[in-house]
């Protein structure tokens, strides 16, 4: 079957199509994981983005039940150099091809993707049209789809993703991956911004002994606040966090009422209510195995990343200050402020890609909010 990757500036990377039929646009972004393919098709990070997956083999394992991380696959599409022909896992409940095509998202196969990655290396992330079909053919018509793909800078996507009505959290981890659960005595409540959220981050929380209410990213901080938690988390999510401008003056207004932690977009979101500055980056960092430095213990955590923006490592945080740092490019990956009890980092430690290199920092949060007393519900 015929299909096409079409680049903004005209590049055209043949190949065979799986999946859906028909176009599909976004910007085209490449991961270095070397499986996990679902959980980066459901996480809503990647939302209006087309993945080209670095990994020469992709499809190995086939899909289950368990690592979808929404209820849906927010990727645009799928590019990859060989769809495996064979699914082996002991969880295995069916094949790469037959999921796209039930979530109606197009996927590329036979695509020289070490000549497509050095491309955006070279000229950075770019719209892209992905074509499975006739539509394949008209590549003058591609590419002219692909530069009318959407550009991320300025682009609040957040509403786009993000629950539309509160719910409570309950579901722990799979105790084989992350052991027992503790038991909890005092179970503090803890109100998550849905951004983009990830099923796992909440898990995360929950194995703490935490009770999770998850809230719309519009959530005005007097409403949470009217709720008394111990603690605030900010979610990951897609698109430009200086866009999601009422996440900010609610974070803002939040700082110092009680302790919080973000992840990813949250991080970036949490720097903004600080004063400081967001960028785009050329081509951001997608992958499993980021080496991330803690400035404080001088230790490296192999780190997943999702992210096309950072944390300018000039920003002004108002007191806060820089507690990890990405060694490949020295750019922002954690940051914390001691007096305001807020803390965040720019990479994913429930992915667990190291595997639990990372997994302090949800301890860390749970020993602030129980230092932490709300005031009682009148």
């Amino acid at each position: 079957m015929q299909a096409a990757l079409v680049l903004e500036d005209g590049r055209v990377f043949p190949g065979e199509g799986f999946g859906a039929r028909g176009v599909s646009t976004g910007e085209i972004v490449f991961n270095t994981s070397m499986t996990g393919y679902q959980e980066i098709l459901t996480d809503p990070s990647y939302h209006r983005q087309i993945i080209a997956m670095t990994a020469p083999h992709i499809g190995n394992t086939g899909v289950n039940l368990e690592d979808p991380e929404s209820n849906r696959v927010w990727a645009a599409g799928l590019v990859v150099r060989s769809l495996s022909p064979i699914v082996s896992n002991w969880r295995n409940r069916g094949d790469l091809a037959s999921y796209l095509e039930q979530h109606n998202i197009i996927g590329i196969t036979g695509v020289a993707t070490r000549a497509l990655v050095r491309h955006i290396r070279e000229r950075g992330v770019m719209g892209a049209a992905l074509a499975h079909g006739e539509a394949a053919q008209n590549t003058a018509c591609l590419t002219q789809t692909a530069r009318d793909a959407i550009d991320m800078s300025g682009a609040n996507l957040v509403d786009e993703v993000s629950v539309k009505q509160a719910y409570d959290w309950h579901e722990a981890s799979d105790s084989r991956w992350y052991g027992d659960s503790p038991a909890a005595a005092e179970n503090p409540l803890v109100i998550a911004y849905d951004f983009g959220v990830k099923r796992n981050i909440l898990r995360m929380l929950t194995d703490r002994g935490l009770r999770v209410k998850v809230v719309p990213a519009w959530t005005p901080a007097a409403e949470v606040m009217a709720l008394h938690p111990a603690g605030i988390f900010l979610s990951n999510g897609p698109g430009d966090p200086a866009a999601v401008d009422y996440a900010i003056a609610n974070v803002k207004a939040l700082l110092g009422q009680a302790p919080i932690f973000g992840i990813c977009l949250g991080h970036q979101i949490l720097a903004l209510a600080l004063g400081g500055v967001t960028e785009k980056m050329r081509f951001g960092h997608r992958g499993g195995n980021q080496p991330v430095k803690n400035l404080a213990s001088g230790e490296v955590e192999i780190a997943a990343h999702n992210h096309g923006f950072a944390v300018s490592a000039a920003s002004e945080l108002c007191g806060g200050e820089i507690t990890h740092l990405n060694l490949n490019d020295n750019t922002v990956a954690g940051l914390r402020h001691k007096q305001l009890r807020a803390s965040s980092v720019q990479y994913h430690p429930e992915a667990s890609p190291g595997p639990h290199d990372s997994l302090y920092l949800f301890d860390e949060f749970v020993d602030a909010l129980r230092a932490h007393k709300p005031s009682p519900a009148r």
